[in-house]
């Protein structure tokens, strides 16, 4: 499921999953070569459907600060952009968090 929002000249989807994000809820964490993105999900359990909502999260990879995983049995991938710290619950927080590092390094090459 690729984001909503229309992509950059050039941008592709390096990483993307289903999580949970303390503050912003339920969503979909999408990582590019030139953004993180998280759009809001709304599901209904009865019939298993799942709609896509706003996009709550949308920052070029150069505002990205700190990246780091923490937790020991509920791991979460932490990612700071400007005053805000987010706390993304996805299944390889070590992977997200060395893939973002990864993304903002070649980006600033760019």
């Amino acid at each position: 499921m690729a984001p909503q929002i229309d992509p950059n000249p050039g941008e592709k989807l390096i990483l993307e999953e289903d999580c949970s994000e303390g503050k912003l809820g339920n969503g979909i964490l999408s990582l590019t070569n030139q953004r993180i993105i998280f759009e809001k999900t709304e599901g209904n359990l009865t019939t298993l459907n799942k709609k896509m909502g706003n996009v709550l999260l949308n920052s070029s990879l150069d505002k990205i600060g700190k990246v780091n995983s923490e937790g020991f049995i509920l791991t979460k991938v932490v990612v700071e952009i400007s005053d805000s710290k987010y706390k993304f619950s996805v299944f390889n927080t070590g992977k997200w968090a060395k893939e973002i590092e990864n993304q903002k390094r070649l980006f600033k090459k760019d």
